[in-house]
């Protein structure tokens, strides 16, 4: 097992590093390019966008789900222990430089996202459940034309559905700080996410609105603290962060030292992960939202990331970094609860309970769209199927090292990135970057029309 995970992970780092990588710089450039640098012009507007969204009201009448449960469901599985462990990962082997690369993949990044976002609403459908059916699999179809392409993509999205990495995280974590049986804690937490998941996005969203604000306020605000008290130093912190983006950075402590193509390479590898760009789930519940006008729904996959990346994981990042923890040889996911267990007690009784909150929200997210991606493959029988898929695979990750999972799933978010990446510079000039009053409402494709794609 352990000479194939070796396999693995030379795999996923081939497929980074000579498709993944590229990709993301190339496309997110080209649409940056082409849209005048939407992300980063409209993002007072985004931020208006989304305010105005908690003035809508539902109604029963109204097809689909509310578009802010939409967003708490998408940045639920978006704002997960990625955040708070995988992005460490990108420091302990890159360096602090990592860190300038993961916020140069985010504002590429947001483009990317908001491009598949509105592409997956743009295509959507409606279905027999009062809602719709959108994402990848229907804005492929159309990029590639009478191609399994699209079930690829679905078949892929079980795969990324099934979060075998936070759920390993989760368990782990609470069975050791908390002394609980593992068996116990793994059937416990299998159960809460079934529930959660087959709810649909409906329910997933009205979980991660209740808690996600709740732990982003409590997590930025200890962050912040621990800066305080690291103040004098931190303008020096940038200084080196900037420094060594572009130099790499040398051996000392437990850090190997790395290059600068290593650094900027783990940095928007991470930086992807962490944001799920390209990965094409984010466009499959935003889909579902009840709005009409796809640039609205499409921007706050903007503010997403922008909460993802430059809220929370600089907020991991620079408390690792600030301490100086960061090249300690110890794994990623004791790095911030050695940190903040610094300047707050009883961390090992609250630091299970951040990674539940992030992780549970992120799994349900991507629970939600595999489920919807097994009944687009097989009507009849691919929910059961999923089910069963489902379970075992949780399991059995839960007692593999948490780097074989994160494996797992680094080759299928690569994978799809891959492909989405492709379908969207296919569909370029059918996205719009005018986020104003007067961005016309783009009608929703009938299943005639879409057929006939």
């Amino acid at each position: 097992m352990e000479e194939f995970f070796q396999r693995v992970d030379l795999f996923e780092h081939l497929l980074w590093t000579y498709l993944g990588v590229p990709i993301v710089i190339f496309l997110g450039l080209f649409l940056s390019f082409k849209s005048h640098f939407f992300q980063v012009r409209h993002l007072p507007t985004v931020f208006k966008t989304f305010i105005s969204f908690f003035k809508v009201k539902s109604s029963s009448e109204d097809r689909g789900v509310h578009p802010l449960k939409a967003f708490f469901a998408a940045v639920g599985g978006c704002v997960g222990i990625g955040n708070i462990v995988g992005i460490c990962t990108a420091v302990q082997l890159g360096g602090p430089g990592a860190l300038f690369w993961i916020w140069m993949t985010a504002i590429v990044g947001m483009i990317i996202k908001y491009s598949e976002v509105f592409l997956g609403f743009r295509y959507r459908v409606p279905n027999g459940k009062g809602g719709y059916n959108g994402g990848p699999m229907y804005f492929l179809a159309a990029a590639f034309k009478n191609s399994w392409i699209p079930q690829i993509v679905c078949f892929l999205l079980c795969i990324y559905g099934v979060e075998v990495y936070q759920f390993s995280v989760i368990t782990h974590s609470i069975s050791t700080n908390w002394g609980l049986n593992s068996y116990l804690v793994i059937g416990l937490l299998l159960v809460l996410v079934i529930f959660a998941g087959s709810g649909g996005v409906k329910r997933v969203g009205n979980i991660s609105s209740k808690s996600l604000p709740v732990f982003v306020f409590i997590y930025v605000s200890m962050g912040l603290w621990v800066l305080v008290n690291h103040l004098t130093i931190l303008p020096e912190l940038f200084s080196q962060i900037i420094t060594s983006a572009f130099t790499g950075h040398a051996a000392f402590g437990g850090f190997a030292g790395a290059g600068i193509m290593a650094t900027m390479s783990y940095g928007i590898r991470r930086g992807c992960y962490t944001g799920d760009i390209g990965v094409g789930y984010a466009s499959v519940i935003h889909s579902e939202s009840s709005a009409q006008v796809p640039e609205k729904q499409a921007s706050l996959a903007i503010f997403d990331i922008f909460l993802d990346t430059f809220i929370v994981c600089t907020t991991t990042l620079l408390i690792i970094l600030a301490t100086d923890i960061w090249h300690e040889p110890m794994e990623a996911g004791m790095l911030v609860q050695t940190a903040l267990g610094e300047y707050f007690p009883y961390m090992h009784f609250f630091m299970p309970i951040f990674l539940f909150m992030l992780g549970y929200n992120t799994i349900n997210a991507y629970f939600c769209v595999g489920l919807k991606c097994a009944e687009h493959l097989a009507p009849r029988w691919g929910r059961t199927a999923y089910f069963a898929y489902a379970v075992v695979a949780l399991i059995l990750f839960s007692f593999t090292g948490t780097a074989q999972a994160q494996s797992v799933m680094a080759i299928a978010g690569v994978s799809l990135l891959i492909i989405n990446g492709t379908g969207i510079f296919m569909l370029r000039n059918e996205i719009s970057f005018q986020l104003t009053a007067e961005s016309k409402q783009q009608p929703v494709l009938s299943q005639v029309s879409l057929e006939q794609i």
